[in-house]
């Protein structure tokens, strides 16, 4: 309604048709621990609760538009009409009432939002177990803020479709087995399904060459080149 949303949905669409997927990933104020905008604040204008979640006073922080430029991850907003930088603070009036976790989580129908309080060994053991990864790690901010398979949004696929050729009969091959190679080493591999396919993700975008080997299990063998900037389907690979 006032122009900003406080939970931004970053949209990113990979690879070409048929081999396509979309990631989706909510943004928010990160409620850093080393928090830029707590640093780029005057006169107290924002603070750290002793629960980790950042609160912005809307009287002291009245004119430091410093306080939304610092933060390396957009998710403070100007007010232009009242002259001060605003974030989502984890519903902190919520919590404070009594809520077990902010109306995000509460409201998600398939559970993407996760709010837990948890000592910060933890915090690392689920980190470690659950593969979380920082949205933005190159900020050194120490977020609160973790996600679950981020690199569908951050990372690129190579992906395609293992062929044969029997009888004039374009025909898929299951079970074969596909290799990523970079400069000679290999950074991937995959076992084609029963429609022939194969996806190796993770590839760093914008990466360059890379070699496709294909391992056919009746002794075939292909190979070709393929270039990464982001997620690319490759098509039919005929052994």
């Amino acid at each position: 309604k006032h122009g900003h949303r406080w939970i931004d949905i970053l949209r990113r669409e990979r690879g070409q048709q048929p081999m396509v997927d979309v990631a989706f990933v909510p943004t928010m104020c990160q409620h850093c621990d080393d928090s830029p905008c707590l640093k780029a604040a005057k006169d107290g204008a924002v603070k750290k609760r002793d629960d980790g979640i950042i609160v912005i006073d809307p009287v002291k922080s009245k004119g430091q538009r410093a306080i939304a430029d610092a933060c390396p991850y957009g998710a403070v907003w100007w007010n232009d009409e009242k002259e001060i930088p605003q974030i989502w603070t984890f519903d902190a009036h919520l919590l404070d009432q009594g809520w077990k976790e902010p109306r995000a989580a509460q409201s998600c129908p398939t559970g993407a939002i996760k709010a837990v309080k948890v000592e910060d060994t933890d915090m690392q053991k689920m980190i470690r177990d659950e593969q979380l990864s920082e949205f933005r790690p190159e900020a050194n901010t120490k977020p609160r803020v973790w996600y679950k398979n981020l690199y569908r949004y951050t990372h690129a696929f190579v992906g395609g479709t293992v062929a044969k050729e029997v009888d004039g009969i374009v025909d898929c091959v299951p079970g074969a087995t596909v290799t990523l190679l970079k400069a000679g080493k290999s950074v991937g591999t995959a076992v084609t399904d029963g429609f022939g396919d194969f996806k190796i993700d993770r590839v760093p975008m914008n990466s360059g060459a890379y070699t496709i080997e294909v391992h056919a299990p009746n002794g075939g063998r292909k190979t070709m080149d393929v270039n990464v900037t982001e997620s690319v389907y490759v098509g039919n690979i005929m052994v």
